[in-house]
């Protein structure tokens, strides 16, 4: 065996949940659903492949009712329909002891009337996401936002019965969750907007039902955590200083994990960039144990997962993942220069790459190159 730290076996302090490692995929787009969010075999197939390795595994992001779609091809939980094949889709991640998390969300403004099918994206405000393309949503109703807390309590309900082992509340990316905390997005007057601890409150209600259906639902451990973006670009936009805020208030809820999103573990601040305070042990310190954390960002070889594990509790592998399913076996079977870190275009089936898959990938990694794959794609113009 490996003396690598990262694959030891961790236990969550409040579940008598043990993972065999500390290493985690994390929720990636696929688009391997069909039109209305019914788990697809060609999904089915792609997780199953990923499992069995990792300690833990976290499902590409699931709507939690239909105006929170926020792309083509989609998981959905919004409905008891989507049951059985969530439970499939549970199964097959759980394959080789892998525990198995259902991400959740509702896109918000961060979605298109086309996406929807002729309805408006909604938000916490009618204000538009900084980015080309995007329309002004509409403000969601007093009754709405009622509704939609209630929503997020349903999937978790639905995740239970599928054979979850936990969900995560997607609170990172712009997405809903975010943009009730966000004073860009939410420029709301009443008890749902305005000043810090207001904009908390949504995020919050969603995290309170969540424990309130897991506790009516199910006296087995299940997990419950929380996806964070730690700031903003956009004036007025999250801070650092926000996000510790909301991390205080997060202490005094029964979540089991705060997973941070970045594009690189050892960041530093993207409002600040003169700061050279690493933005993932800031967190950490202020977090003080609380919770087990999990960093996700540019973690592709054994050397770069072990430097963030000697720092982190968990430590997320995603596109590396994409390349190479069976990272954890080969590091196990000290087969590490096995390791595949690009790949070739005849590797696409057998990865479970769907064309839709790869343009998702390529157009959010800056193209053909940070895939990355061994040969030049055909020109597609």
């Amino acid at each position: 065996m490996s003396e690598y730290s990262f694959l030891k076996p961790f236990t969550f302090k409040h579940q008598a949940i043990q993972l065999k490692n500390r290493i985690v995929i994390p929720p990636m787009t696929t688009r391997l659903s069909f039109e209305d969010g019914t788990v697809t075999s060609d999904e089915i197939r792609y997780y199953q492949e990923r499992a069995g390795g990792v300690g833990l595994f976290i499902t590409g992001t699931a709507n939690v009712n239909p105006l929170g779609k926020g792309f083509e091809g989609e998981l959905s939980v919004a409905d008891d329909r989507f049951i059985p094949g969530l439970s499939k889709l549970a199964a097959a991640m759980k394959t080789g002891g892998t525990k198995a998390i259902l991400q959740i969300f509702s896109a918000g403004r961060m979605s298109s009337s086309k996406i929807l099918r002729g309805e408006q994206p909604v938000s916490a405000s009618a204000v538009a996401a900084l980015r080309p393309g995007y329309e002004t949503p509409r403000a969601l109703t007093t009754a709405e936002i009622d509704a939609t807390i209630l929503d997020f309590g349903q999937a978790v309900r639905r995740a239970i019965l599928a054979g979850f082992d936990g969900v995560e509340l997607h609170g990172a990316n712009t997405y809903l969750i975010q943009q009730f905390f966000s004073p860009h997005s939410n420029r709301r007057t009443d008890g749902w907007g305005g000043d810090r601890d207001k904009r908390m409150r949504f995020p919050l209600a969603v995290v309170h039902e969540a424990e309130k259906v897991i506790a009516a639902t199910t006296d087995q451990p299940f997990l419950l955590g929380y996806r964070i973006s730690p700031e903003e670009l956009e004036d007025p936009g999250i801070t650092l200083d926000d996000t510790l805020a909301l991390i205080d208030a997060l202490k005094t809820t029964k979540i089991d994990y705060l997973h941070v999103s970045q594009s690189d573990v050892w960041r530093t601040s993207l409002r600040h960039p003169d700061n050279p305070a690493i933005v993932n042990e800031v967190i950490r310190d202020h977090v003080a144990g609380a919770f087990p954390i999990i960093v996700v960002g540019d973690v592709k070889t054994p050397a770069d997962a072990e430097k963030a594990a000697k720092a982190f509790d968990l430590v997320a592998i995603g596109h590396e993942l994409i390349r190479e399913p069976h990272w954890v076996q080969k590091v196990l079977a000290h087969d590490e220069k096995a390791i595949r870190y690009q790949i070739a275009p005849d590797d696409l089936d057998e990865l479970g790459i769907a064309p839709t898959f790869l343009d998702f990938i390529e157009s959010i990694s800056g193209g053909a190159k940070g895939v990355p794959l061994t040969t030049a794609q055909p020109d597609k113009h």
